[in-house]
């Protein structure tokens, strides 16, 4: 059983920072390949970030490019999203999934291809 949990989030105000922390338990934590999704009261659930399971290629997305980062920690079964000049636009739940790549290599940005998620932490970044 893979579970996913989140932890980090909070309220801030814009142009702050927050970490957000998924640990993950189950499974084997280093053959996945691990994203971040945010989803905004009305809207459908967004990619955020991504990182393949060596943890040397990553993908974001337009919006966040050069204020966000992905980062993961193979001995700690741990994934973090760093989020730096942070916007009102930014609110959301902030999720992570997880997929097994085995090995491959695959860096994974669909959301329909992720097999495992984290029940989702709250940012709210005001103006």
């Amino acid at each position: 059983q893979v579970q996913l949990v989140e932890s980090g989030g909070g309220w801030v105000l814009a142009g702050g920072s927050l970490r957000l922390s998924c640990a993950v338990s189950g499974g084997t934590f280093s053959t996945y390949a691990m994203g971040w999704f945010r989803q905004a009261p009305g809207k459908e659930r967004e990619f955020v970030a991504a990182k393949n399971w060596s943890a040397g290629r990553t993908n974001y997305a337009d919006s966040v490019k050069g204020r966000f980062t992905i980062s993961r920690d193979n001995a700690k079964n741990t994934v973090y999203l760093q989020m730096n000049s942070l916007k009102p636009e930014d609110t959301a739940i902030y999720y992570c999934a997880a997929e097994p790549t085995y090995g491959l290599g695959l860096i994974i940005t669909r959301k329909e291809e992720f097999s495992y998620w984290g029940q989702g932490t709250q940012v709210t970044v005001s103006s």
